[in-house]
């Protein structure tokens, strides 16, 4: 049999088993480790698992992940999610729908401190739902803004989309968080515009809240001030080349550490919580990306990638309609399969079509992360829906939760748009910085 129709049938099984609900690691690792034992021969499918299990777990680079989770998880032992939704409601609480815009003002905040959209979202989910809920907000409006504020946790950095992006590409990663602010505040810019427009058009569904003194401001900034200090440190240290993304994760994970002592929240049980969490999400991610490398070889020994490539470089089109429809074919996929898996599975596939059409590649990373957000929103595989229907119950129907998101779908569609027409609004930063 073709090798070509080889890689075809894989992929359509690794689709099936996907919607048949299997774990999205363990079911890339199978299909490609049987798919490259059938094209080559069983003992080099070992042999390639072996080599991809050692290599992938002792990649320095990688141990990134865990440190910015560990971060995030301190962070949110902390207490800080309530004092960024406090802070962020004071500075933002009276305009329309002024909850809704504090939430996604406040998880583009925890954003830079977590790292991941479900943290963001889940915590988010348990601190401002029940605020809303309080002032009588539409249950759609007030899940749809925690759902898409989620998704700001791949795209304001520390990311672990941009980290997995740089590892697979070869890209820096200090330049990929650097290429993330500008779209990172203009997505959650469209968020909340996409908030207000609603609650203009309907004022009943988001009742309009008081107005802070600048006082009040202020003083609430107090309290998270030390963590945001630290974020600029870490995030500036990286920058200016004072230490490696995975030295500044470390510090990060250090400094949230010592906050979480300076709050008065270190207990043993705060504390294996962090850790096990970490544990958990770090396992979760790094099976990802173990079945994401096996999966890539077995299509690389079917040429599938290459033949791709070959055959989009070749058509007579302009470049920017072969970008279009790459993008068209990442925001179908997100949703159909796990975010992250999709980045892993598909990089390999579409990086070469890239740089062969000349695009940078760091401007692809960030619209990659958009696209990404995109699958985290729109269902059936959304997850940050299915993260806010378990923290919510039955209080609000999967139907209610999908009609909040679409405003927000639309909104993301938008900012997407801007930075392929724009892209030196993702890379005048990195130019800058480096």
């Amino acid at each position: 049999m073709d090798t070509t129709v080889v890689g075809l049938i894989g992929i359509l099984v690794l689709v099936i088993l996907l919607f048949m609900g299997l774990h999205v690691g363990m079911t890339m690792l199978i299909v490609g480790f049987v798919g490259y034992a059938y094209v080559v021969n069983p003992v080099g499918a070992l042999g390639v698992l072996k080599t991809i299990l050692y290599t992938t777990g002792s990649n320095y680079t990688l141990t990134v992940i865990p440190l910015f989770v560990l971060m995030g998880q301190f962070a949110y032992y902390s207490g800080l999610s309530k004092k960024l939704y406090d802070a962020s409601y004071k500075w933002l609480g009276h305009l329309p729908g002024g909850l809704a815009v504090a939430t996604i003002g406040a998880c583009a905040f925890f954003s830079a401190i977590c790292g991941s959209s479900t943290a963001t979202a889940a915590t988010f989910g348990t601190v401002s739902f029940p605020e809303m809920k309080k002032y009588r907000y539409e249950p759609g409006l007030a899940t749809g803004a925690i759902v898409a504020g989620g998704t700001l946790g791949i795209l304001i950095p520390p990311s672990v989309g941009f980290i997995l992006y740089g590892v697979i590409t070869e890209q820096s990663i200090g330049r990929l968080f650097a290429a993330g602010f500008i779209p990172g505040f203009i997505l959650a810019l469209s968020y909340m515009t996409a908030v207000v427009l609603q609650v203009k058009r309907r004022p009943e569904i988001g009742p309009s809240s008081q107005r802070f003194s600048w006082r009040e401001r202020f003083v609430a900034l107090v309290d998270v001030l030390p963590v945001l200090l630290l974020f600029v440190f870490v995030i500036g240290g990286i920058f200016g080349g004072m230490f490696t993304a995975n030295e500044g994760a470390a510090v990060g994970a250090f400094g949230t550490f010592l906050y979480l002592c300076w709050c008065k929240q270190l207990t043993l049980n705060n504390l294996m919580k962090s850790l096990q969490d970490t544990m958990r999400t770090t396992a979760m991610i790094f099976l990802v990306i173990i079945g994401a490398y096996v999966f890539g070889y077995f299509l690389a020994v079917t040429k599938i990638p290459m033949n791709l490539a070959a055959f989009i470089s070749g058509l007579a089109v302009n470049r920017y309609i072969v970008l279009i429809i790459i993008m068209v074919m990442y925001a179908f996929l997100g949703c159909l399969m796990d975010s992250l898996a999709m980045v892993l599975l598909t990089v390999p596939i579409f990086y070469p079509v890239i740089t062969g059409l000349g695009f940078d590649p760091i401007w692809f990373g960030v619209l990659m992360v958009m696209v990404m957000e995109m699958g985290m929103i729109t269902p059936p595989v959304g997850m940050n829906i299915y993260v806010i229907k378990g923290v919510v119950g039955d209080e609000v129907s999967m139907g209610t939760i999908f009609r909040g998101v679409v405003p927000h779908v639309f909104a993301i569609t938008v900012a997407l748009a801007i930075m392929i027409a724009f892209p030196k609004l993702s890379l005048w930063l990195p130019s800058l910085l480096y």
